[in-house]
């Protein structure tokens, strides 16, 4: 199974190289940029074709053959700062001596627009390849960090598989076959074939049970992918080792007034890496509109870190998505942690998110970051908040809506102050308590306001 690894992870390296060298061709072409004077003579040519004809009165198609003419830079600057080329833009010869100046400048301006419309195009193509660029950067990131992960993962199955055996044959359980795996966080998981030995059936939470007894009295429980029912055929479970710690949380919302829905959304769950992602997204505005914008961003990112995703790689993948998903944007901010429940590590992510509050016994620590809401910019660089939690702390993220109820210039402090006088009570009355000070300061809900809190405690 090493070998199956070894040889797993130098593909996956492989693929990954090969992504980064399609990203490196696709940066080869060219940027995007303004009207050139080559677009300008072009119009100009074309215009004297289907007007001018052999009229030879004036200099001006000649002069916007020649090298070093300035007057070209200067009728495009012209164009874009107006919208059109006008009268007094134009030579004064050409004003005095052309008979047809309404059709030839009407025609200029025509040609200009289409050169125009070409290069917005244009412009618009080099930007979704851009993001296509930085999603197989990304990609190749992604199968990079994976492949590592897979070449770090230790395989300690010799050091377990006798008393893991002979303990499941104590309960009527053959183990025909086994691996455990020990990760660089020193989380552990196990893949075993089993059969029942009588007639009867286990669940893999009873598998699980006595997989704790078996490890040093560590929490075990069946992952989601797993067989749930082992009978007398042989069934292949797959069992992971619970975190160090636990975590609860809670959430009190308010809808602006007016409003029926709320333009906030957020998700609380675990992954199949043993940790907790909190996520809140703040949609742009209010409403229905809003709400779908912010539901859009919770459901992308919690499938990719459900997936293996890491949460840097989410963001900007999610960025990616929202850029290429249409001209029409609907800016939404994204509040990201994730924490470790092996370790007690929290990673936090903002794109254009509230600051993230973390209570403990010495006081109150604020996480601010990027102000740039998500989908708006291509590329993005997240700047990745680390923080360790111990027992008992609080982390409580809001949106928008919470710090703008508040009164004062530094809002942040306004609310910091507020969660030092608070007592360390349990995560659903910690947000209520949070969004009825918010409230308090109005006599009316003026944006969307959500509070998402969670406490972490050691098993």
């Amino acid at each position: 199974m090493a070998d199956v690894n070894v040889y797993t992870a130098s593909r996956l390296s492989g693929m990954a190289a090969s992504l980064s060298q399609l990203a490196r061709a696709f940066s080869d072409e060219d940027e995007t940029g303004r009207l050139s004077k080559e677009d300008a003579k072009m119009a100009m040519q074309t215009a004297a074709a289907m007007v001018c004809g052999d009229c030879g009165r004036c200099s001006l198609p000649s002069d916007s053959e020649k090298e070093d003419s300035y007057y070209l830079y200067y009728l495009l600057r012209a164009f874009e700062q107006n919208g059109k080329v006008r009268d007094e833009d134009m030579p004064r010869l050409f004003l005095e001596t052309c008979g047809r100046r309404e059709t030839y400048m009407c025609q200029l301006n025509r040609n200009l627009g289409r050169a125009t419309m070409n290069l917005t195009w244009k412009n618009r193509f080099l930007e979704s390849r851009d993001a296509v660029m930085v999603q197989f950067r990304e990609l190749a990131l992604i199968l990079e960090e994976f492949s590592r992960q897979m070449e770090a993962a230790a395989d300690v199955t010799n050091l377990w598989e006798e008393s893991i055996k002979r303990s499941f044959r104590r309960n009527h359980i053959a183990v025909d076959n086994l691996l455990v795996l020990e990760y660089e966080n020193k989380r552990r998981e196990a893949y075993l074939t089993l059969h029942m030995l009588g007639g009867a059936c286990i669940t893999a939470k009873e598998a699980a049970g006595i997989m704790e007894k078996i490890m040093d009295g560590q929490e075990w429980r069946a992952a989601k992918d797993s067989r749930n029912v082992i009978g007398r055929q042989p069934s292949v479970i797959r069992l992971v080792e619970a975190g160090r710690y636990q975590m609860l949380y809670g959430v009190a919302w308010t809808a602006k007034d007016g409003q029926e829905i709320s333009g906030d959304n957020y998700t609380f769950g675990q992954n199949p890496e043993g940790q907790v992602i909190m996520s809140l997204s703040d949609g742009m505005g209010s409403g229905e509109t809003a709400s779908k914008e912010s539901q859009r961003v919770i459901e992308l990112t919690e499938q990719l870190l459900e997936t293996g995703f890491s949460v840097r790689a989410t963001l900007k993948l999610v960025n990616t998505v929202l850029l290429l998903s249409g001209a029409e944007q609907h800016p939404a901010t994204l509040d990201l942690c994730c924490i470790d429940l092996n370790t007690g590590v929290l990673e936090a992510i903002k794109l254009g998110a509230a600051a993230t509050f973390i209570k403990n016994e010495d006081g109150v620590e604020l996480l601010e970051a990027c102000d740039v809401p998500i989908g708006i910019l291509n590329p993005i660089e997240p700047v990745l908040l680390s923080r360790k939690l111990w027992d008992d702390n609080r982390v409580i993220m809001v949106s928008d809506g919470v710090l703008d109820g508040l009164p004062g210039d530094d809002k942040e402090e306004v609310l910091r102050e507020f969660l030092d006088t608070q007592p360390l009570c349990p995560p659903k009355e910690l947000a209520g308590r949070v969004l009825e000070f918010a409230c308090s300061f109005g006599e009316e809900i003026r944006d969307d306001m959500t509070v998402l809190t969670a406490g972490i405690w050691k098993k």
